[in-house]
């Protein structure tokens, strides 16, 4: 099971960090990615992360993803949040592929809810 934590309410500008933790799952046995979702629109990838990497990929510079297999847990920080970064946010545990691409697996957690907001 993954469980995510860290969303709330917070200004354009600020800071979140959102964590993924893994409930009875070792997510060291994966690759694991962050999707939102905002009202009205489709899923969309935000960051990944191979099993054994420190730091990731994201899609926008103002987010950093890593993990603490130690912790069982992988981190998505953001910076200078813009309202259009609203939406409710999923972990994702899933694999690399030979072509360097993140494939999901079907195995999500229940997402948390970031609302950039004045």
């Amino acid at each position: 099971q993954l469980v995510e934590s860290g969303g709330g309410l917070v200004q354009p500008g600020g800071s979140l960090r959102l964590s993924c933790t893994g409930s009875g799952d070792t997510l060291d046995d994966y690759a694991i990615a962050w999707f939102r979702q905002a009202p009205g629109k489709e899923r969309e990838g935000v960051s990944c992360i191979g099993e054994s990497d420190d730091v990731g990929e994201s899609v926008d510079v103002r987010f950093t993803i890593s993990r603490d297999n130690t912790k069982n847990t992988v981190f998505l920080q953001m910076e200078n949040l813009k309202p259009e970064d609203t939406a409710v946010y999923y972990c994702n545990a899933g694999r690399i592929d030979r072509d360097d691409e993140y494939k999901p697996f079907d195995f999500w957690g229940q997402g948390t809810q970031v609302t950039v907001s004045p």
